[in-house]
């Protein structure tokens, strides 16, 4: 059995590491919150995009181009999500194997013909690890999002798809739902299904960052009351004029939409990253308290024991006296 200066060095310890991991839930909360912040500056745009290639669809035109052209695999790029740093749950460790069944699915390609552009850098030492080639550096991004080297990074795979470097490019991030839920995604980035993208669930709550019971409840009656307010697109009527022509227009809508996709996924797997983090940490700081109800209680039994013995010691001194 422990004794009691080595039980109060453990409480001391427990001690010190719940207030480190309070104070970490602290700072991904507020991180959480000014991701949340970006996200609902990013949604006007995203919405009426959105709405102009739905509406643009709803008209019965056959988009082609050359960013939906469907071709035989021989050369696959992967955008993969991760984060600069850990403590933040299975967040990593979850992209990280889904990028390994998926590197595993087109395994027949060679190595040497799936490229991998790493945002984050766990991920990106798990591709050298993996004997991956490495398209750059993109570490950066992972804490600090910028909108214009996402827009470089989706021009630059839109040209090499072009060119046929290319034949498929595919994306794998955090889809941020809630503080409370986070969808690990895998979905084609090129050639893009334009209607397909549209149909996604692109819903997100960004009203709160505590998980609760009655948050989850509020989040699902939101989902719900959605749901019911859902239009639909309507074609275009006579009253709108489309020059030079509505495969022109597209044609430069669909490039932006890219962009689009590279910027907002960003986004949410920066979200999910501290709402992982901050689940984490919640986790770790319940049970720092859990460990210190049992250390004090065991502490208070052994010195009640120690007490107890010592009094037994001087009472059967006194009765041999």
């Amino acid at each position: 059995m422990p004794s009691l200066k080595e039980i109060k060095n453990r409480i001391s310890s427990v001690n010190s590491t719940r207030k480190i991991t309070s104070a970490m839930k602290m700072v991904a909360s507020s991180k959480l919150h000014h991701a949340q912040t970006m996200i609902e500056n990013m949604l006007p745009y995203e919405t009426l995009l959105e709405h102009i290639l739905k509406t643009f669809l709803a008209s019965e035109t056959d988009a082609r181009t050359v960013l939906n052209e469907v071709r035989p695999v021989k050369r696959v790029a992967l955008v993969v999500y991760a984060s600069n740093s850990s403590l933040c749950g299975g967040f990593n460790a979850n992209v990280i194997r889904l990028l390994q069944h998926v590197v595993d699915e087109y395994a027949e390609l060679g190595k040497e013909n799936i490229i991998i552009y790493p945002i984050g850098r766990k991920v990106a030492e798990k591709a050298v690890k993996m004997g991956l080639n490495v398209a750059g550096d993109f570490t950066a991004l992972a804490e600090k999002p910028n909108a214009n080297d996402c827009i470089t990074i989706a021009r630059e795979l839109g040209e090499k798809f072009i060119s046929g470097e290319y034949d498929r490019v595919e994306m794998i991030y955090h889809h941020f739902k809630s503080a409370g839920s986070q969808i690990l995604t895998r979905k084609p980035f090129l050639p893009i299904d334009i209607e397909e993208e549209l149909k996604r669930d692109h819903e997100r709550d960004l009203t709160s960052n505590v998980i609760t019971k009655k948050a989850q409840e509020y989040i699902k009656r939101k989902e719900e009351e959605k749901k019911g307010e859902h239009k639909e697109a309507v074609p275009l009527n006579d009253n709108f004029l489309v020059e030079p022509d509505m495969n022109t227009v597209l044609t430069k809508l669909i490039p932006k939409y890219l962009h689009l996709m590279v910027y907002t996924a960003l986004l949410d797997s920066i979200a999910s990253e501290h709402a992982a983090r901050m689940v984490a940490m919640q986790t770790a700081t319940d049970n720092a308290d859990e460990i210190l109800r049992e250390l004090n209680l065991q502490y208070n039994k052994s010195r009640q024991q120690a007490i107890t013995s010592e009094l037994l010691d001087i009472v059967g001194g006194s009765v041999n006296n």
